[in-house]
C-alpha cells in the first residue's frame, strides 16, 4: 500500500489551511496514495486560533471532518488529520481522525499524553482523552494512530500492536529545541524497530516545529524522508512482507517475556 505524508504549515485561516488539506490530498492521490497522512493541528494551530480554543472548536470541527470526509471520497483516498473537537467542557480534545476512501469516519483518538514538558503545558489548552488507544483499518494495513507526545511512551505504540497494528501513522507538531530533532529521529526508528512495524509520521512546518517528516520501515530502515520544506509531501510502498521478513528474523514480539496490556 501506498502512504503518504504531508507537511505543510497551518495557520488562522482555517479555510486556507483546508485548501491545502485539499490539494495535498489530491497530489498523494495522483501519486498512488492509498493513505494519506497530515500532521496534528492540520486544522489549526492552537496558539493561532485567536479565541478560546474551545469556541474554535465548537465552530469548526464538524465542518473540518465533513471536508476530510468530502476529499476522501474525492480523491478516493483514506485521509488522517488532527484538529481541536469539542469536549463539552472548557477545554477541548486534541484529537486524531481517520477517514476511509469511501468518507466513512473510521475512528478518532483523543490525545492521552499531553505535552507538559520541555516547559509547555498543553493540559492548560486542551482536555486529555480517556479513550484510546485506537487501531483502524485501511487497505491491508491496521493502522495505529499516534499524536505527537505519544511518541515517548513505548508502552502506548507497543499496546497499538498488541491490538493488530502493524503500521504506526504519527501525526505531530514537533516543537523545536535542543536535541528535539534527534529526539523526532531516534524515537521515529525506534518505534519501528521495538515493534517491527511500518511508521509514517507527518509533522508541521510551523516556525516553532520542525517538519522533517518521515517514513521507517519495520528493521528501522528510513525509506523516505522530508526535511524543513514549509510544504511538501512524501510516498513510500509500505509492504506486508516487509514486516513478515523482519519478524522472522527479529522475533521480538513473540520472544518478550512480559507483556504490558491496556489498563
Amino acid at each position: 500500500m501506498k502512504v503518504a505524508a504531508a507537511q505543510y504549515a497551518p495557520t488562522a485561516d482555517i479555510g486556507a489551511n483546508l485548501a491545502v488539506i485539499a490539494s495535498m490530498t489530491a497530489e498523494a492521490a495522483a501519486a498512488g496514495a492509498e493513505l494519506v497522512v497530515f500532521p496534528e493541528e492540520a486544522m489549526i494551530p492552537a496558539e493561532a486560533a485567536g479565541k478560546p480554543l474551545h469556541a474554535t472548536a465548537e465552530a469548526n470541527w464538524p465542518g473540518f471532518l465533513t471536508e476530510l470526509s468530502r476529499l476522501a471520497v474525492a480523491h478516493g483516498v483514506a485521509v488522517i488529520a488532527g484538529g481541536y473537537e469539542p469536549s463539552g467542557d472548557s477545554l477541548p480534545y486534541n484529537t486524531i481522525a481517520a477517514v476511509s476512501a469511501d468518507g466513512e469516519l473510521l475512528g478518532r483518538y483523543r490525545k492521552m499524553h499531553l505535552y507538559d514538558a520541555f516547559d509547555y503545558r498543553e493540559s492548560s489548552e486542551v482536555q486529555r482523552g480517556d479513550e484510546g488507544p485506537v487501531v483502524v483499518r485501511i487497505g491491508e494495513f491496521n493502522v495505529g494512530l499516534v499524536n505527537c507526545y505519544d511518541l515517548r511512551f513505548p508502552e502506548f505504540t507497543r499496546t497499538l500492536v498488541e491490538m493488530g497494528a502493524d503500521l504506526l501513522s504519527v501525526s505531530a507538531a514537533w516543537v523545536r529545541g535542543p536535541l528535539k530533532e534527534d529526539h523526532w529521529t531516534t524515537l521515529l526508528r525506534t518505534r519501528a524497530i521495538e515493534n517491527t512495524c511500518w511508521v509514517v509520521a507527518s509533522s508541521l512546518t510551523t516556525p516553532d516545529c520542525i517538519g522533517m517528516s518521515m517514513a521507517v520501515d519495520p528493521l528501522g530502515v528510513v525509506r523516505a524522508a522530508l526535511g524543513e520544506e514549509e510544504r511538501s509531501l512524501l510516498v513510500v510502498e509500505a509492504d506486508k512482507q516487509r514486516i513478515d521478513r523482519a519478524r522472522t528474523i527479529l522475533p521480538v514480539l513473540r520472544n518478550r517475556r512480559i507483556i504490558i496490556g491496556p489498563r
